[in-house]
């Protein structure tokens, strides 16, 4: 039975605290997944849409970019994924009648929760300079108002143009397209929040800023390292290709300040044996210190060098660069040092390098708790070079495989969405389309919210996303949105950015995964990639949920024409009447997609090539894996302060909030808690169910406040805390962020607590 949305928001003052799960999925996962799909799709048209996520036939899950090996299951989804489609399959609608019921005023006391739970958006809406309420719009005017906007502008480079990772090849290849023959590379993504520490560090190291491994690597592994990561929350089909590597004989080794349920015992839905018994992951587990990855990594590198026989000589000699300079820095490791940075002991160090001496194939995964810091890339490059010392890449059931929160956001970098595109990319696209593209780098996130906040940039699109809800520093970040002439949002639901607006505002709605696309030529598809460089079509199934929603690449056309008029040389109209023509474009432009149509139409799609993995060809500078050297950081603690990571709830899928529940965490009905180890907690007079202010410290000296957390005694790492984003990205200055990079440091919080009761 579908349920309304909920007509206030709900009270979360006193969060129910219970024990943490020790096991993911199993019994609960289904019964959950059940209930919040009926909640918003109904019994029929829960199967309807749930039977065709990530089949081949089907549509690509809107969550997260873990892979589907070539045969599926009939239910190829997990909890999350489903929640996922449930909130984009729902029948609840947002219409014309909504937004004159709630003015803007009232939109922005809401809670995302709130937002996202009223539905879809069926019209065009517009928000005028000065009035208090969207109302509707038609598309013509709509898009009149974004070319008036836009070609008032000073200059190309005061408009920037935001991509989600849920956006399509073809849309994302089109809005590059767009944006550059206006003559900007102003192109920020959510790669900028996640993995461009691991593009950094990968590009450099290996010439390719993607994972080297395949699905069929993770069955065929010896060791699996996954590294400030929580899979069964972020990524819970992964629990499966763990499980097939624990049944072939692999040892996992997980490395995280909190314990995780999803990494202890995984209870397989899909078979009986899993749902009865289940699956023990984790072998052992080093409860590191938030921060202390790279240490880690270069005691146990020190430690591979001094050990007889373990450095794969061969390989380093005919396909590595710098070793000697990295050895020399890798012996200077010190073991004080290194417990003092990772909070480990000895013996759980020494055993870590036992397994890591006993296995042939090595693979490292991670995710956030990685890439997150302001020593994110040297932390990478390290893991890097331990990988590297043993011949692990390049070589079956081993690699670096980063794994990607969204399900297209490598697929958008492959197809130009990229602030500092290569020339290479530059030279191609002038090539096919008859233009020359600005050369000059753009802005990522973090300086796309300075650029607005200098007013150096006045007009701010987004394809997707919730721009406002998911960067840092949310009162200079809303203040500098404000400050736009234009905000336009691409959505298919409300969230926090469309209340957070430029003078004048548009909201566009959009088809989802979920729904069938019929243009002039008949019905289309869409591709994404994987996190492991597969392409494969998505084709949605239902009826859109408005006759008046127009798909990313038509609003991506009618933009351009609108906007270039006659100045352009390009056809736009022919991308929208048949997005085949789209790819034929990019076959000619990236390169891996020649013949595209034809590689897609494979059922299960292709993958893209990898000269590491593939040959051990390595396009670097020194035509070889590099080795690095950099000094070894970790972050130091003044007395009386811990060290915030910001993090997911299990209800949530990066800033969508499903529910106000965290069941493997043990927490129910609120989200404003923050965990604190009870030692910890003790020392600093916090008992547990206190409330208590979080109040970070940063060398600008301003005051960053989060009002009203509830303490929970939780076994985090010593020193360490955690709470939920988006509530706490108050707390991370817009300033601090990874060298090189430059994506926030929103694991790396230093916070004081102020008592409230």
């Amino acid at each position: 039975m579908v349920s309304k949305p909920p007509v206030g928001d709900p009270v979360q003052d006193a969060p129910q605290v219970a024990a943490p799960k020790r096991a993911a999925a199993g019994l609960p996962a289904i019964g959950h997944t059940l209930r919040m799909a009926q909640e918003q799709m109904g019994l029929r048209r829960t199967a309807q849409t749930l039977l065709k996520v990530n089949q081949k036939d089907g549509f690509d899950c809107p969550g997260c970019a873990w892979p589907e090996g070539d045969k599926r299951h009939t239910a190829e989804f997990c909890e999350n994924g489903a929640k996922a489609v449930a909130e984009e399959a729902t029948l609840r609608r947002v219409t014309p009648d909504f937004f004159a019921a709630h003015p803007l005023s009232d939109l922005a006391q809401r809670s995302g929760y709130w937002l996202g739970q009223q539905g879809r958006i069926t019209r065009p809406m517009y928000l005028p300079e000065g009035a208090a309420r969207y109302e509707a719009i038609t598309w013509e005017r709509a898009f009149e108002i974004i070319a008036e906007e836009l070609n008032a502008l000073g200059s190309p480079d005061e408009a920037l143009f935001y991509t989600s990772g849920r956006t399509s090849n073809e849309a994302a290849f089109l809005l590059q397209l767009f944006a550059r023959e206006f003559g900007t590379n102003n192109l920020p993504d959510c790669s900028n929040m996640c993995h461009e520490s691991s593009g950094s560090a990968l590009t450099q190291t290996i010439g390719i800023g993607k994972g080297s491994v395949s699905l069929e690597d993770l069955h065929q592994a010896d060791l699996i390292v996954v590294a400030g990561q929580n899979p069964g929350t972020n990524h819970p089909r992964m629990l499966s290709a763990l499980e097939k590597a624990k049944a072939s004989g692999a040892k996992i080794i997980s490395v995280n300040p909190l314990p995780e349920a999803g990494l202890e015992k995984f209870r397989n839905p899909q078979t009986p044996q899993g749902m009865i018994k289940g699956a023990d992951l984790t072998d052992l587990f080093l409860q590191i210190r938030i921060g202390g990855d790279q240490a880690l990594f270069r005691l146990l590198n020190k430690l591979i060098v001094e050990t007889e026989g373990a450095v794969d000589e061969l390989f380093v000699r005919e396909h590595t660069h710098g070793y000697e300079e990295f050895k020399a820095a890798a012996q200077e490791a010190d073991w004080d040092q290194t417990l003092a940075a990772t909070g480990l002991t000895r013996t759980e160090i020494e055993q870590a390098l036992a397994m890591v001496l006993a296995s042939k194939r090595t693979i490292v995964c991670w995710a956030m708790g990685l890439t997150q810091h302001k020593h994110a890339v040297p932390t990478i490059r390290e893991v890097v070079n331990f990988l590297l010392l043993r011949g692990n890449i390049g070589r079956t059931g081993a690699g670096v495989c980063p794994v990607r929160g969204h399900s297209n956001v490598q697929g958008d970098r492959t197809m130009g969405i990229f602030e500092r595109p290569a020339p290479a990319f530059l030279d191609a696209l002038e090539k096919e389309f008859g233009f020359a593209p600005p050369r000059e780098h753009g802005y990522d996130v973090v300086r796309s919210i300075e650029a607005l906040r200098d007013g150096k940039a006045k007009v701010f699109f987004a394809m997707g996303g919730n721009f406002v809800g998911a960067t840092p520093d949310t009162e200079v970040t809303e203040a500098a949105m404000r400050r736009a002439s234009l905000t336009v949002h691409v959505s298919t639901k409300l969230n926090r950015s469309h209340a957070v607006t430029g003078r004048r505002a548009l909201i566009l709605p959009t088809l989802g995964r979920t729904d069938k696309d019929v243009q002039k030529s008949g019905k289309q598809f869409v591709t994404v990639e994987d996190s492991m460089g597969m392409v494969h079509a998505s084709r949605g199934n239902l009826t859109p949920a408005s006759p008046h929603l127009l798909s990313e690449p038509a609003i991506v056309v009618r933009m351009a024409q609108a906007t270039l008029g006659t100045n352009s040389s390009i056809n736009w109209a022919e991308f929208e009447k048949d997005y085949a023509t789209i790819r034929d474009r990019i076959a000619r432009v990236v390169p891996g997609f020649e013949d595209f149509n034809k590689k897609v139409a494979h059922p299960g799609g292709f993958q893209l090539p990898h000269g590491p993995r593939d040959e051990r060809r390595f396009p670097t500078a020194t035509g070889k894996a590099n080795f690095t050297a950099a000094p070894v950081e970790f972050p130091e603690l003044p007395e009386g302060r811990l060290l915030l990571q910001t993090l997911r709830s299990h209800d949530q899928y990066n800033t969508t909030i499903y529910g106000l529940d965290d069941r493997y965490r043990g927490i129910k009905g609120g989200r404003r808690i923050v965990m604190v180890n009870p030692e910890d907690a003790r020392q600093l007079g916090l008992a547990d169910g206190s409330y208590a202010d979080l109040v970070s410290e940063w060398k600008d000296g301003v005051e960053r406040r989060a009002p009203g957390f509830r303490v929970v005694h939780y076994p985090t790492a010593r020193g360490c805390a955690a709470a939920y984003y988006p509530e706490t990205n108050v707390l991370v200055p817009l300033g601090s962020t990874a060298d090189v990079s430059n994506t926030p440091a929103s694991k790396s919080v230093i916070v004081r607590f102020e008592r409230t009761e």
